[in-house]
């Protein structure tokens, strides 16, 4: 039987790392060469601002890829992938998974449904992804069985 994993004090936001800083770095690259080539260019400022305003869209949509992170807390998890946001209680997430060939940890929650966190990836940094999944699998571990015990009876 293999140790078992080390529960971390909380709370504890695990996001992709290496993967974030290439995002936002690429997106400032991106912006700064659009806006440089805008000035470089004899156009007029109306086609100068359509450069810098598609530099900066680009950068946009760079920042939301890299924002995504799993914030795990005493109360429960709250996922923040591209496009949204959401709050779960510990008792809904009833197992993390992250199996060979997944882009991102799959959370099964108790309503029926799997909820990605792409907050943990092992696209560059597979082995701290695995290790991520598997502390987050602990918490939820951990935390279900605190709220599964069972209560004294009330007279």
């Amino acid at each position: 039987m293999s140790d078992p994993t080390p529960l971390p004090g909380l709370p504890v936001t695990f996001r992709p790392g290496h993967t974030r800083a290439i995002l936002l770095t690429a997106g400032v690259v991106i912006f700064v060469v659009i806006s440089g080539i805008a000035l470089l260019l004899d156009i007029g400022p109306g086609s100068r601002l359509t450069f810098v305003v598609t530099g900066a869209l680009i950068f946009w949509v760079l920042a939301q890829l890299a924002r995504v992170k799993v914030v795990a807390d005493d109360f429960g998890v709250t996922v923040v992938n591209i496009a949204g946001k959401r709050r779960l209680a510990w008792a809904e997430i009833l197992r993390v998974n992250l199996r060979p060939g997944d882009p991102w940890v799959f959370l099964d929650l108790s309503d029926g449904t799997s909820l990605p966190a792409l907050g943990i990836q092992p696209g560059i940094a597979k082995q701290r992804a695995i290790a991520d999944a598997k502390t987050l699998r602990a918490l939820a571990e951990a935390h279900s069985a605190s709220s599964a015990l069972p209560h004294e009876p009330r007279s």
